[in-house]
């Protein structure tokens, strides 16, 4: 009876120490997915920072530009509410996703709204050169009309480099769209077989026209991406797509569904959603699943 006794114990403690090795692995992959997570959301957050940082320099450019006071001062407005969003965004954790998503709203907004005035000022400037070109004919005639409008000139590099910024891609409108088995659409990720994630490119007059590729990944609860997909840079790293597409972009809006059929286990929680092309991420959404 003793000997049995003897067996069932060290039976016991045998399978308690394999629960314990395999909880400490489990523990230590889900500390090294979420330290990952937290990376890339720093890295999200430091170009956010950057970009606004740049926004406000090309309003201080634009001001030295020209001499019309009215745009000048719409100029100033928008400088301070960028300055103002950079604040927010220096105190906000990186973690806070919901804080996140706004501010990169915003700055979406902030991006649209300095496109118009480059593409302003840019207009100003071609009538500058036409009446420049009109003044070396007429010299005379038009010499009061070139010092109103010698605000107007700037150099091609600075002019390029604000194309530059304004010509980057907007994902917009995005959606995760979960599946059971036969393609009917889930609310719940526990018998989930494949994903639909769709989005909307927004129009773009200033961006190149040509073939891009846009990558969607997608990171779990877990802290763990899907990466079954193509590999791209970003942020001087190479990153694992869940999937990606490539299409020709016009310049116009342009909407695109991608589909993952990979095998994967969905658990119930936050699913967040990324895309990313010509290096940069140009759109993120979390989504939130039960069981």
């Amino acid at each position: 009876m003793n000997k049995n006794l003897t067996y069932v114990l060290v039976a016991v403690i045998v399978l308690l120490m394999a629960g314990a090795g395999y909880l400490f692995f489990s523990l230590n992959q889900q500390k090294q997915a979420n330290q990952e997570m937290q990376e890339l959301a720093e890295l999200d957050k430091k170009e956010m920072e950057n970009e606004y940082e740049q926004f406000a320099r090309q309003y201080s450019e634009m001001k030295t530009q020209i001499n019309n006071d009215s745009i000048v001062a719409q100029l100033t407005q928008e400088q301070m509410k960028t300055q103002q969003l950079l604040q927010e965004l220096k105190r906000v954790k990186s973690s806070d996703a919901r804080e996140i998503a706004r501010l990169k709203k915003e700055l979406a907004t902030m991006r649209a709204v300095l496109r118009s005035y480059v593409m302003q000022i840019d207009s100003l400037n071609r009538i500058n050169e036409n009446l420049t070109a009109e003044n070396t004919r007429m010299k005379g005639q038009y010499a009061e009309a070139t010092r109103q409008i010698e605000g107007l000139s700037s150099e091609k590099a600075s002019l390029s480099e604000k194309v530059a910024i304004a010509a980057q891609l907007d994902a917009t409108a995005i959606n995760m769209t979960p599946f059971k088995k036969g393609g009917k659409k889930l609310k719940r990720m526990k018998d989930c077989k494949s994903i639909r994630v769709d989005f909307t490119v927004a129009k773009n007059v200033t961006a190149s026209n040509g073939m891009r590729t846009f990558y969607v990944r997608i990171t779990k609860p877990n802290g763990q991406a899907i990466d079954d997909g193509a590999s791209f840079n970003y942020e001087n790293r190479t990153l694992k797509s869940t999937m990606s597409k490539q299409v020709e972009y016009t310049g116009e809006a342009l909407s695109m569904s991608l589909y993952y059929n990979g095998n994967q286990v969905y658990e119930p929680g936050t699913y967040i959603v990324s895309i990313f092309a010509d290096g940069h991420m140009i759109g993120s959404r979390s989504f939130t699943f039960e069981k």
